[in-house]
């Protein structure tokens, strides 16, 4: 079976070590979780664990089957690429005499729909959201100059289709 990259959403309630007994069904079937974020849903009480793997489709149906074993679970789902709109945010900190140097930097943060989020007289910081590919691209151009930090989030997505998600939330709730 050819490997395709997913994005399980999983809907649980908020309870102390769930994230490592999740990370641990990765861990036993050796997988690469390349992306996992944390947050809070659109329901109270409720939090919803984003993860990122690149796995065949039959990998996928059985890790979903062990994620929802676990009692705090409420439902766990998961998307190809084609099917969630998603994005990851990012952060550069580069040096203030760099802004004002080096013209091109200002073309790239304006050519890239990046935006400078803070500047002192020691840094400035350049916040970029989008695919991961768009702020890989940004990073590779920022770097010719130094940069001083980086960092990227997690990705966060949702559905293109409809899954009225908090009815069925409601529902397994009650």
């Amino acid at each position: 079976m050819k490997k395709e990259r997913y994005t399980i959403s999983v809907y649980t309630e908020n309870n102390l070590g769930l994230l490592t007994r999740i990370a641990t069904i990765f861990l036993k079937r050796h997988i690469n979780i390349e992306s996992l974020t944390v947050s809070s849903t659109e329901i109270d009480h409720v939090s919803r664990f984003i993860i990122v793997v690149e796995i065949t489709e039959e990998q996928v149906k059985k890790i979903i089957g062990q994620i929802e074993k676990q009692v705090e679970v409420i439902k766990a789902y998961y998307h190809t690429n084609d099917e969630c709109i998603y994005l990851q945010s990012a952060l550069f900190k580069i040096k203030s005499s760099l802004l004002f140097e080096e013209r091109q930097i200002q073309n790239i943060i304006k050519n890239s729909n990046a935006q400078i989020v803070t500047v002192s007289p020691e840094f400035f910081v350049i916040e970029k959201s989008g695919r991961k590919e768009e702020i890989e691209t940004l990073y590779d151009e920022l770097s010719k100059f130094g940069i001083m930090q980086f960092v990227r989030s997690g990705r966060i997505s949702v559905t293109k289709e409809e899954m009225k998600i908090s009815e069925m939330l409601q529902k397994e709730l009650i």
